[in-house]
Formats: structure tokens, sequence, C-alpha cells
């Protein structure tokens, strides 16, 4: 996939220069520069270029919401038909990817309280240690349940509030690119 320069290329004139500002312009040889060499599947069903993805990936860091995602391909290999099974793969894919991204940090918040609540009980259990220290076996079992409580309340809040918020920015890329419009236009 070549970069989008304009000494690499010729942008038309009549391009007006909205077309140029805001928007993600990607300048394609054909569309099998979206897809994988390796995937001989119609374009509706073939998997996505890693290329590609990094490519758009960086593209979209720093845009708003509302993206607008340009192709531009050789007018000579321009097919209506294709393009309409590209848009509809593209969308597909992103918007699969979101709901897994959502799913992903929603499972680890929830894994997070269940640590919380893990930590909690054993801490409320290691009171009970406290209280009934009638035999070294509850000894024993209030040494090893306070940093168990400790631990598994800190995992806990590891989840929800640090290991979910990693997973954020993919969630956010997935959302920007979930409603992106998607053009085809020549060059």
């Amino acid at each position: 996939m070549a970069e989008n320069t304009e000494t690499e290329i010729q942008i038309p004139k009549d391009f007006s220069p909205q077309f140029r500002e805001g928007n993600i312009a990607l300048v394609l040889d054909s569309y099998d520069d979206l897809f994988s060499d390796f995937d001989p599947r119609p374009f509706s069903e073939r998997t996505l270029s890693d290329d590609f993805l990094l490519e758009f990936r960086r593209a979209v860091r720093h845009s708003n919401e509302g993206i607008e995602l340009r192709f531009l391909v050789p007018k000579k290999k321009r097919n209506l038909k294709s393009e309409f099974f590209i848009k509809k793969r593209l969308r597909a894919y992103f918007q699969n990817h979101l709901k897994e991204k959502q799913n992903e940090i929603r499972n680890i918040k929830l894994q997070g309280f269940f640590w919380i609540l893990l930590g909690m009980i054993i801490t409320a259990a290691s009171t009970l240690f406290y209280e009934n220290r009638t035999s070294p076996l509850f000894d024993v079992l209030l040494v090893l349940s306070q940093p168990a409580g400790w631990f598994s309340f800190w995992e806990g809040l590891g989840k929800i509030f640090i290991l979910a918020k990693e997973k954020k920015p993919d969630l956010d890329f997935y959302k920007k690119v979930a409603r992106a419009n998607i053009f085809f236009t020549n060059y």
C-alpha cells in the first residue's frame, strides 16, 4: 500500500480542500491492498491485511469522531460491486471487534469486582480467625488469610482501574471506525 503523499500520486485538481482536511485517505494500488495475500476468499469474507490495519490505526489515532475513510483507487481498477462488498466487510469487521472489546473490558471489570468481593470475604474471615484464636490452626489461618485478603482486594482494583484502562485505546479505536463513512474515489 502506498503512502498518501502528493509526490507519489497525482491528485486531481478538482478535489476540494475538504477532501484532504480531517479525513483519512489511503492510496490503494488495487482492492487487494486491504486484504491478506494468503486469503483467496471473496471480498465479503476475506481477512483484512495487517499492513492496512496498522496504517489505518496510525491514521485514526489522532482523529476525532466522525471519521471519513477514503480509498483512492486507480480509475481503471474501480468496481462498484466489489466496493459494496468491501464496505460491508470493513463495517462488519470493525463492529465485530468493537463488540469484542466491549465484552473484554466488561469481563475484566466483572472479574475485578469478584476479586474485590473475594478479598472482602477473606478479610472478614480473617477477623473471625483473630477473634477465635483458640488453637494453632486459627493462628495459621489468620496469618494466611490477611495477605490473601489484601492481595485479592488489590488485584480486583488493579483489574478495574488499570487493566481495563489499558484496553481503552483499542476500544476507542473501534468506536471511531465502526461508525466511519467509507468512500472510494479515483486517482
